[in-house]
């Protein structure tokens, strides 16, 4: 019968012999360092400096950062889904719609044509809704929290 040293069999074997002495305490790692003074001359270990706390939080809230990444969260997309969306409803077009994309609007240019020639202002737009987005969401709170710090650095300066 063999012992099972798992956790669902908690009881050891019983022998009859004990641990050799040079395995009863395992030497300390080489790179440790006791615990105690080594010599009388070491000086006692002193207490880490505290560090003072600051009387009160700084102005820039975790609210505002939440507010800056939505916001930034918000442009990105408005982007992408413009530039992406338009290029993904000309593929499906593409590939579903061919009797529509071959259809001739006027002389030799086709629909399929057309439509992927407006991909360039279609991205252009996408470009100036990132700008738009930019400049009446983002940026105002950007500013604001960079106020903000900049507030918050001169009162600890003054400290």
């Amino acid at each position: 019968m063999s012992y099972d040293p798992s956790p669902s069999y908690p009881v050891p074997p019983h022998h009859t012999y004990s641990t050799p002495p040079h395995h009863a305490h395992p030497a300390p790692p080489p790179n440790s360092s006791p615990s105690y003074a080594t010599y009388p001359w070491q000086p006692e270990p002193s207490e880490p400096a505290r560090q003072r706390q600051p009387r009160r939080a700084a102005l820039g809230h975790h609210s505002d950062l939440r507010l800056l990444r939505g916001a930034y969260r918000w442009q990105r997309r408005v982007a992408t889904f413009t530039a992406l969306g338009y290029f993904m409803l000309f593929l499906l077009l593409s590939a579903f719609a061919p009797s529509f994309m071959t259809r001739t609007v006027s002389g030799g240019l086709s629909m399929g044509l057309l439509l992927g020639l407006l991909q360039v202002p279609v991205t252009g737009l996408a470009i100036a809704l990132y700008e738009y987005t930019a400049q009446h969401t983002v940026d105002p709170i950007a500013d604001r929290i960079r106020e903000q710090a900049d507030l918050d650095a001169r009162r600890e300066a003054t400290r």
